[in-house]
């Protein structure tokens, strides 16, 4: 039974992840990382060692399924979000228990986690093209953001942001309502 039950976690925290990232008009859709890295780190806690990549994986699937042009992207950076998440899960020594979990660690490796993601997606689309032609081929244009100081501040400034807001949110939900959930 608890096979089934982490599968229906990892299901189900992909599936709101796939909703946030699919359904929500763009300049929403990106504020809505705070939820994937919410849903994240709890994953962490239900499904020890790798149920953030799991969760990752399957949240980056779905929603590479329904943009097909984005797709290896899509999964890829979801997938490499879960990798980030559970490796500082890890090297922080954050489990979910019936004790809950130390708030600051995984405020810590939340805000780490993020950083990660966001400058590794930022790179990709803004500073790697400048040393490839792709950036100069028309069809791939609209792909690339153009690097600019400002945008360089806030990818540093609002990444770990968003994931010291989102490990709060993770430990506040474990320690106040989900750590008696036995898996």
């Amino acid at each position: 039974m608890q096979r089934l039950q982490r599968l229906f976690i990892i299901a189900l925290f992909g599936a709101v992840i796939f909703v946030a990232n699919v359904f929500l008009p763009p300049p929403i859709n990106y504020l809505m990382i705070v939820v994937q890295a919410v849903l994240l780190a709890l994953s962490g806690l239900f499904v020890r060692k790798i149920g953030a990549m799991y969760v990752g994986a399957v949240g980056g699937l779905l929603t590479a399924l329904a943009s097909p042009a984005l797709g290896p992207f899509t999964f890829f950076f979801a997938f490499l979000f879960g990798v980030f998440v559970d490796s500082f899960l890890l090297a922080f020594k954050i489990k979910g228990s019936r004790e809950g979990v130390n708030r600051n660690r995984l405020v810590v490796a939340m805000a780490l986690a993020t950083l990660l993601i966001a400058v590794a997606s930022y790179s990709a689309f803004a500073i790697l093209p400048q040393f490839t032609d792709l950036a100069h081929s028309t069809s791939y244009l609209s792909l690339f953001v153009h690097r600019s100081p400002m945008l360089d501040a806030l990818v540093l400034f609002l990444g770990p942001a968003t994931g010291a807001t989102a490990g709060y949110a993770a430990a506040y939900l474990w320690n106040k309502y989900l750590r008696h959930i036995s898996f």
